[in-house]
């Protein structure tokens, strides 16, 4: 059965995790330092990384999306002012992207890659709490418990290619049906609480601060009774 895999906990609580210390691909600047908890057919992985010093990449080779859990990363891309991520904001590094990495002592955080196709497309790109929110779908009326939620989004990134989307979601309370995750997808909740129930009838508890990763065909339900907000990556998968 495929189960939803949770990457860090902000309270500093255990989690039963297993993770792998392996580089992804031959060319990861950070080969060293990675954890990775799932990795898919679909060339998509999550984990952790904790890391501090420098390092100088000359074409950075994979799309990867990064939220500094603690300490602070300081990136900065050819020709560039230097982006200063501290804990509780992410970046997508774009495939290609010629970047200086610094990570101060006690630096850690979650990700979110994947590899696809060589094509670049370079950048950085900036996931921001106080997100840029305009109006987007809810959730249809069959599979929920209870009234319709008010949904928010704010996507900053897509890459076709690879079927990748990245930014900041919200939502008012809702409560959901156990069913099927449509989608691979990263989160790391920015408020508010979610319990996720399971169908052997478990509950995984996730707040602020957490970061879980659900991979597509997951069965999971979501209740919640309070604002909730997460950056999300998203990859739709070809069944």
């Amino acid at each position: 059965m495929t189960l939803a895999v949770m990457l860090y906990r902000a309270d500093g609580a255990p989690i039963d995790t297993a993770f792998r210390k392996t580089p992804f691909g031959e060319a990861d600047p950070f080969a060293e330092h990675r954890e990775i908890a799932w990795e898919g057919p679909d060339a998509m992985a999550a984990g952790r990384v904790s890391f501090v010093g420098e390092l100088e990449v000359s074409r950075f080779p994979h799309l990867e999306t990064i939220v500094v859990v603690d300490g602070e990363l300081t990136l900065t891309e050819a020709g560039a002012e230097p982006l200063v991520v501290g804990p509780g904001w992410g970046v997508v590094v774009g495939r290609g992207t010629e970047v200086q990495i610094q990570a101060q002592p006690g630096t850690r955080f979650v990700f979110c890659t994947a590899a696809g196709a060589a094509s670049p497309m370079p950048g950085l790109t900036l996931l921001n709490p106080d997100a840029d929110f305009m109006p987007s779908a809810t959730l249809p009326a069959e599979v929920l418990l209870g009234p319709a939620p008010q949904c928010r989004s704010d996507n900053v990134f897509t890459d076709e290619q690879t079927q990748y989307r990245a930014g900041t979601w919200d939502s008012t309370a809702y409560h959901r049906i156990v069913r099927p995750h449509g989608l691979n997808e990263f989160m790391h909740l920015l408020a508010g609480n979610v319990k996720f129930a399971l169908p052997d009838g478990d509950v995984l508890t996730a707040g602020a601060g957490d970061a879980l990763f659900v991979p597509k065909g997951t069965s999971v339900g979501w209740e919640s009774t309070e604002r909730v907000a997460k950056f999300y990556v998203v990859q739709a998968v070809n069944d």
